[in-house]
């Protein structure tokens, strides 16, 4: 089987990308599943609107990160589709859930989403007790697990790696629209790459306007942000899990102009 996961995928620039190019993408790859982070599709957060473009397009679940909650369409998602997951360790009481199992073929994908720690401004539970948490909640109830941890540091995320090797089949990162060049299937089987890259306009700094962001390094002056709009690219990886085994077996970058 193989998953399809895209990185962040910010603003209309990238939701009319992935439109474009999604559906002949999985039939070249060959693929069965695809998830996408979808926090940045309205630049913070996500509107109905843009989740049924995704959805038509061929998005088959969603995670989200920090953003979550920046449009206020978000709560009508969470409350009404079952294929969109949040990060798990928000406090208690936050609507939506941290993991799901969704079918594929034969198959039963539990999903997770957690978030980091460090650098990142919102008070959360601890990212690596919360997963424990979810992988006993939802291992019972599937046959191989893939989790997004939306993170700032790479040493968090490379921490997550290894705590969770053996434990899941594919952890990815997200958040920092930086795609990395680190993928790698452990000796247990289990495919990661420290982060997926952002799925939107190449013209820009991390989606934004590049003059904007010039002037604030620039000037140390507040900048009023401005999505950029140029040609983009989808980044993502393929991750190729064994039906038999359940353990990844392949991890391929991708970058889709």
């Amino acid at each position: 089987m193989k998953i399809l996961a895209i990185g962040d995928i910010f603003g209309e620039c990238g939701v009319e990308h992935v439109s474009m190019v999604l559906r002949s993408l999985k039939i070249d790859e060959d693929i069965d599943f695809c998830i996408a982070n979808g926090e940045n599709t309205s630049g913070t957060g996500m509107t109905v609107s843009d989740y049924d473009k995704l959805y038509d397009a061929g998005v088959d679940a969603f995670t989200m990160g920090n953003h979550t909650f920046g449009k206020k369409d978000i709560f009508k998602i969470l409350e009404n589709e079952t294929n969109i997951v949040r990060p798990a360790n928000f406090p208690d009481g936050t609507p939506g859930v941290g993991s799901r199992v969704l079918k594929c073929k034969n198959k039963k994908i539990g999903i997770i989403n957690i978030m980091g720690r460090v650098d990142i401004s919102i008070s959360l539970d601890c990212p690596f007790r919360t997963i424990d948490r979810e992988i006993e909640k939802i291992k019972p109830l599937c046959d191989f697990i893939v989790v997004d941890f939306h993170a700032e540091a790479t040493s968090e995320k490379k921490a997550m790696m290894f705590y969770l090797d053996s434990r899941v089949s594919v952890l990815y990162g997200t958040h920092t629209h930086v795609q990395t060049a680190d993928e790698t299937v452990t000796k247990s089987g289990m495919g990661y790459i420290t982060d997926l890259g952002m799925t939107g306009a190449e013209d820009s700094v991390l989606g934004v306007k590049k003059e904007i962001i010039l002037k604030r390094f620039i000037n140390a002056l507040p900048q009023k942000f401005e999505y950029a709009y140029s040609r983009a690219v989808l980044c993502g990886a393929v991750f190729e899990i064994d039906e038999t085994t359940h353990k990844c077996v392949c991890v391929k970058r991708i970058c889709v102009r």
